[in-house]
């Protein structure tokens, strides 16, 4: 069952996505040349904890830091640790948070230093492509309605769309109803109502939309075929007057 959400759980789901918007903030100068994943992760929880608020990653299902950081052919759920980041490289950056007991949840993708035409490219499509998604997400719509905007405006560029890893409501729980796939049918899935809040979230790859699960960590997601991916993504709420981004500042 999709949870239909209050104003006022809006209001504070809005708060939770203030945080992470700030977090955003404070950690993306850190991001340079030589800097390590770990470095980034270990400011992150600093921030958060010191907002009152706990990062809403560490622990959950075993996953051992608060950001989700994904360099270059890492899609999704990358672990930090004493990797260094190269100029040139894109990297993401997850951030859950969770305030009073909600949950913000949002994700961007960004150059470290300048970066090649082809990787910029990527990054300026996949930021776009969860604008088209965002557009789609309005009263009346369905679920399918949200993937066949990103479908359609980014496979023209010859850019893979992940399938196995998708978009979800969130609220009191970090993952509930309903499952938000970034590929679909227009029409298609449950229709959007009034309160109700997920996130959106595509990932982008630069080749196949085919991923490889690390077998040593169970966690990090990479592209099969080595090629670079990039994810931006909000937590959106359903209003009457169009969708409420609320993981911005």
């Amino acid at each position: 069952m999709i949870p239909i959400h209050t104003a006022a759980n809006i209001v504070a789901m809005r708060e939770a996505g203030r945080l992470v918007a700030h977090t955003f903030a404070a950690i993306t100068p850190m991001i340079e040349p030589g800097i390590t994943t770990a470095e980034i992760d270990a400011a992150a929880e600093r921030f958060i904890r010191a907002h009152g608020a706990k990062p809403a990653y560490k622990g959950y299902n075993g996953f051992p830091a608060t950001l989700c950081i994904s360099p270059n052919q890492v899609i999704c759920h990358g672990i930090p640790g004493p990797e260094q980041l190269r100029a040139g490289d894109i990297v993401g950056i997850d951030v859950g948070v969770i305030l009073d007991g909600w949950y913000g949840d949002a994700c961007i993708t960004v150059p470290v230093g300048p970066v090649s035409a082809e990787a910029q490219r990527l990054l300026d499509v996949a930021a776009a492509a969860l604008e088209h998604g965002i557009a789609a997400a309005v009263v009346g719509n369905h679920v399918g309605d949200i993937g066949a905007a990103i479908q359609q405006y980014v496979e023209p560029f010859g850019f893979g769309i992940v399938r196995e890893y998708t978009g979800h409501g969130v609220g009191r729980k970090l993952h509930q109803a309903p499952t938000i796939y970034h590929v679909g049918q227009p029409k298609t899935g449950p229709k959007l109502q009034e309160g109700m809040i997920f996130t959106i979230e595509p990932m982008i790859n630069q080749g196949t939309h085919k991923t490889i699960l690390d077998k040593k960590d169970q966690w990090t997601v990479r592209t099969a075929d080595g090629k670079l991916s990039a994810q931006f993504e909000h937590s959106v709420a359903i209003s009457a007057d169009g969708p409420i981004l609320l993981t911005l500042p």
